[in-house]
This record gives structure tokens, C-alpha cells and sequence, in this order.
């Protein structure tokens, strides 16, 4: 799908605000408090020849124990984080392919768009959105499918994700609905529809508990629904992105979202309020998906790029605090990373990991450390 809408966002009232972009404030100059190195690169086997390993999703699961990865390849990889984490500090630089580095593979009917671990499942279920319209679990221990969900008319499936005791799933497509069902029933009953004025291109459960849910959507805008009264309508409709809304990713608290655009931006906003409180540039996304992840605990925004890097963005600052290159550029002939995500355990306090993909099927794990004052 192209994530370029078809007509110009809303200026009124649809169900929820629409709020406009604020004008830009002065602010003081961004700094980087963390210290980054790349820990880990998995790449494809040589034997892997023309076939395209590209990676859309990558997700770590809620048990802190494993990573899964999914694309176009129609496999879904999982991993070890004993596998793809350095012991220590002083680690050196550790190269796989993937046949080496993953613990198990399963194959799929379709291409991936989507993966989301079912966090009441203790790491055995993740649950995957494909391009031909399906939501699929898969045990990963027994390797096989345990649950199908077709409500989306063949369309592609962008988005899965659970709320945070896993009783609800949610799916996003390009037919223009965000689908909820009770994930504890058999058939996937379905509980509640909601509409954007477009493709939805993201959904996202309020990971602290509270009954939101965000989708972002093709027409430019980002939704949030009250989860008790989906059906009624959105309770805000954010609009500043010039483009699709890719990405609708909750910060620390549940009032604040951070949204990403095909418009080359991210933008941080008190939704509640409907006020968006600043927009983030210096990464480049003008026709694909390139990941964007929150990490909440430390305020900070991983987000791939067309250019083929890895920006950081701190939530206190507009400008980026940390790029690194994955490669070629695209122009050069490179790829570009399509996904990126943060760990959200941490194994000791002021560390993170950062895990990134590209479209030529090449995985970074980045460890990061808070600076000491001397520092």
C-alpha cells in the first residue's frame, strides 16, 4: 500500500479535535546523555541469494527472554536475547547469520507486516498481521498456529497489538477499521469496530492500563478511542502530520503519544489536551515504513530512515541526539531500515538495548549506557 493519502486531513470536528500544529518555541540544545555501541550484527547467509529478507517488525517479548522478527520472507525469527546481548560491557562486536543466531523459524502463508507478543502468554504466543488480511498466532514452542482471525476482507492487516492483560486484541488494515476482539474466546469474537477516515496504518493499547487505544491512519490524522465506547467514535483526532500517520506509540504515562508520518516527522503530543508539544526532524521517510519505538521509561524515540540509519531522538528536544549508519546509503544503492524497538526491561539501571532491521535482512543490536556526570 502507499501510505500517501488520497485527500486533504479534516479541519473540523469528527468525532474528536482536530488540533493544528503549534507554532515552534525555542528551546535549548539537544545533548546526548547516553553512550551507544553496536553490540551484535545477524545477517543473511550468503546461501540466502536473491530472495528478499526484508524486515518490518521486530518485537521484544514481555517475559524480557526473546526477539521476534518478521517481513516479507514469510518467517517469522525468533531469538535468544542470551543469544543477541553482550555478557558485559566489554563484550566485542559478535557477527551471525541468521541461521546461526536464531533459535527458531516459522513459516507463514503470507508476508508479515506486523508482530505483537500476547503479553499473558509468558513469551509463547506472538501474534502476527500479514498482507493478506489475517491475524495469526503462533505457539513458539510447538511451532505452529493456534489461532486465525480473517475480519478484514482480504486487506492488508498494518497493525496488531493486546491490551496490557492480553483479554483484548486489536488489529489495523487497509480497509479503514480497527477491529477489537476478545482474544480469550476460541473464535476471536468480535467486540468493537472503529473507523478512520483512511487506511490504519498503526494501532497501539495504552501499555500502562488505561483504556485508550491510538491508531494512526492514512488521512493524516491520529485517532485515540476511549476502549469502553469505541464504537462512538474517536475521543481526539490529532492533525499536524502532513502525510500518513505511520506510527501511534504511547509515552510514560499514558497522556502523551509520540506519532510518526511518511511527512518525515515524529511529533509528541498531549492528546488530551489536543496539544501538540513539538515535532521531531532529521530522519528522512517520505514512502515507506521505517519503525519508530518509544522507549517510555527514559523518554527516548528509536527511528529507522530512508537514508539507512538509526536516529534517537530525546523527547526533550526536536533535534536528534544519537545517528549511526547501517550501511550504503539508499541512493548509493543501500538499503533503509524499516523497524526498530526498544527493550523495555532493563538489566541494571541507566542501560537499554535498541534492536534494529533492514530492508536487505540485516538485524543490529545497539546497547546503550546512561553517562555518568563526569562523563
Amino acid at each position: 500500500m502507499s501510505t500517501s493519502p488520497s485527500h486533504e486531513p479534516a479541519q473540523q470536528q469528527r468525532g474528536g479535535r482536530v488540533v493544528a500544529a503549534p507554532e515552534e518555541e525555542k528551546e535549548e540544545k539537544a545533548r546526548c546523555e547516553w553512550d551507544f555501541r553496536l553490540s551484535t550484527v545477524v545477517a543473511p547467509s550468503a546461501a540466502a541469494g536473491e530472495v528478499s529478507d526484508a524486515i518490518g517488525a521486530i518485537e521484544f517479548d514481555p517475559a524480557d527472554r526473546l526477539l521476534a522478527t518478521g517481513g516479507i520472507a514469510r518467517k517469522i525469527r525468533i531469538y535468544s536475547l542470551g543469544t543477541l546481548l553482550p555478557e558485559s560491557r566489554d563484550s566485542s562486536l559478535t557477527f551471525f547469520d541468521h541461521s546461526t543466531a536464531c533459535r527458531l523459524c516459522i513459516c507463514t502463508p503470507a508476508k508479515l507486516s506486523s508482530l505483537r507478543w500476547r503479553p499473558d502468554s509468558g513469551g509463547r504466543t506472538v501474534g502476527s498481521g500479514d498482507y493478506d488480511g489475517v491475524v495469526t498466532e503462533y505457539d513458539v514452542e510447538s511451532n505452529v498456529a493456534i489461532f486465525e482471525r480473517d475480519e478484514h476482507a482480504g486487506r492488508r492487516v498494518w497493525s496488531v497489538d493486546y491490551s496490557v492483560n492480553g483479554d483484548l486484541g486489536a488489529s489495523g488494515s487497509d480497509d479503514g477499521t480497527v477491529q477489537l476482539w476478545d482474544s480469550r474466546c476460541p473464535n476471536g469474537g468480535r467486540v468493537a469496530v472503529a473507523r478512520g477516515g483512511g487506511a490504519v496504518c498503526s494501532v497501539e493499547f495504552d501499555p500502562e492500563g488505561g483504556p485508550w487505544v491510538g491508531a494512526g491512519s492514512a488521512d493524516r490524522l491520529a485517532y485515540m478511542f476511549d476502549v469502553r465506547a469505541i464504537s462512538a467514535g474517536p475521543v481526539a483526532a490529532l492533525g499536524g502530520h502532513g502525510r500518513a500517520v505511520t506510527y501511534v506509540r504511547f509515552a510514560q504515562g499514558g497522556r502523551r503519544v509520540v506519532t510518526s508520518g511518511t511527512d518525515g516527522s515524529h511529533r509528541l503530543w498531549e492528546w488530551a489536551e489536543g496539544r501538540e508539544v513539538r515535532a521531531y526532524r532529521g530522519h528522512v521517510n517520505s514512502r515507506s515504513f521505517v519503525g519508530m519505538s518509544v522507549w517510555r521509561g527514559a523518554g527516548i524515540v528509536g527511528s529507522g530512515s530512508e537514508s539507512n540509519e538509526v536516529f534517537v531522538y530525546d523527547l526533550r528536544w526536536k533535534e536528534p541526539i544519537w545517528v549511526r549508519g547501517f550501511g550504503l546509503r539508499r541512493e548509493e544503492g543501500g538499503a533503509f531500515v524499516g523497524a526498530v524497538s526498544w527493550r523495555q526491561a532493563v538489566s541494571g539501571p541507566g542501560e537499554g538495548a535498541l534492536v534494529a532491521g533492514g530492508s536487505d535482512g540485516v538485524l543490529q543490536v545497539f546497547v546503550c549506557r546512561k553517562k555518568t556526570e563526569s562523563e
